[in-house]
């Protein structure tokens, strides 16, 4: 019964943050206006992704495993362990989207429990306004130039980049278990040529994230690597991707390829499970999930590797 009370305590305090942002955003309140613009995005995602499912609604509607999905990963993810990876995972060992889509789909169904994790974080944790807004930026220009690639690639293509990307996951997330990918700094912003390193190397991850390589993972790094504290990555990581992926799921949308059936299912699952975890449990010991993680993760690398080996030797169709 507390959990249930504090979830509606937390649940109206995060509707009250958002009812006071134009408010706080009058009186030069920097973040106020990046959430508000983050709204701006979300109005923009709903509108591009609501007109271009209308020739996908014939694959029907997500079942229990694909709601249970999205539910999971995004449990995690909002623990900062990360989506990306698990849930190509679990798409690549049931066959549940085909190979090329699979970028897409983790793109459209993580954005909106993406957006809820920004909302939560964004304002909760200190972080200067300079540094969060500029590397929100880099990630989002990174990822729009990225799906406009990624969208129309290949399926073998497709394959080689996931497969890469998830292999070096693996090893991103066996770091995090050994405790190599850690923040010991206290610095809540960067400056200077710092700052120019921290929006460079966000925008490259922009980039890479729409091939299927999470941005949690790596953006921790980069901001251990700037000496900033590992809270403050939380707004930054999560206010990157909830930026980025509805920025880039325009391409994806344009080009069909996404499935409609399991974007749906990650939303539905995805964004109860954002809030449970963001208001409630807020942390777990999760050293011996991220072990668990990683080898899963390894091993659907390396059958998407196979996969495109395997691809390369079909004859093409005449």
């Amino acid at each position: 019964m507390n959990a249930i009370n504090t979830f509606f305590t937390e649940l109206g305090a995060l509707f009250a943050k958002i009812a006071a942002l134009p408010g706080q955003a009058m009186s030069g309140d920097a973040v106020a206006w990046l959430l508000i613009a983050l709204l701006g995005f979300v109005a923009f995602f709903l509108v591009v992704v609501i007109r271009g499912s209308k020739n996908k609604i014939g694959e029907g509607f997500p079942g229990p495993v694909h709601i249970a999905i999205g539910f999971v990963t995004n449990f995690l993810d909002t623990l900062g362990i990360g989506s990306y990876a698990q849930t190509t995972a679990m798409f690549k060992a049931g066959k549940l989207v085909k190979d090329e889509w699979i970028p897409g789909t983790l793109n459209i169904g993580h954005t909106p429990p993406t957006i809820v994790q920004a909302f939560i974080f964004i304002g909760a944790v200190v972080v200067d306004p300079t540094t969060l807004v500029l590397m929100i930026g880099a990630a989002v220009v990174g990822a729009v130039w990225g799906a406009r690639y990624v969208a129309r690639w290949p399926r073998r293509t497709i394959q080689l980049g996931m497969g890469i990307a998830l292999v070096i996951g693996s090893f991103l997330f066996a770091g995090k278990a050994l405790g190599m990918i850690k923040s010991n700094g206290d610095q809540i912003g960067v400056a200077g040529a710092m700052l120019a390193v921290a929006v460079i190397g966000n925008l490259f991850l922009g980039a890479l994230m729409t091939i299927g390589v999470g941005l949690y993972a790596p953006c921790l790094l980069l901001i251990a690597a700037l000496g900033m504290s590992e809270r403050s990555a939380f707004p930054i990581m999560m206010g990157s991707c909830a930026f980025l992926m509805t920025g880039a799921a325009k391409p994806f949308v344009d080009a069909g390829s996404f499935s409609f059936k399991a974007a749906l299912g990650l939303a539905i699952g995805g964004v109860p499970a954002a809030l449970i975890a963001g208001l409630v449990v807020k942390s777990i010991p999760i050293t011996a999930l991220l072990w668990l993680v990683a080898a899963v993760v390894l091993f659907t690398g390396i059958m998407m590797l196979r996969s495109a080996s395997e691809e390369a030797k079909t004859p093409a169709k005449p």
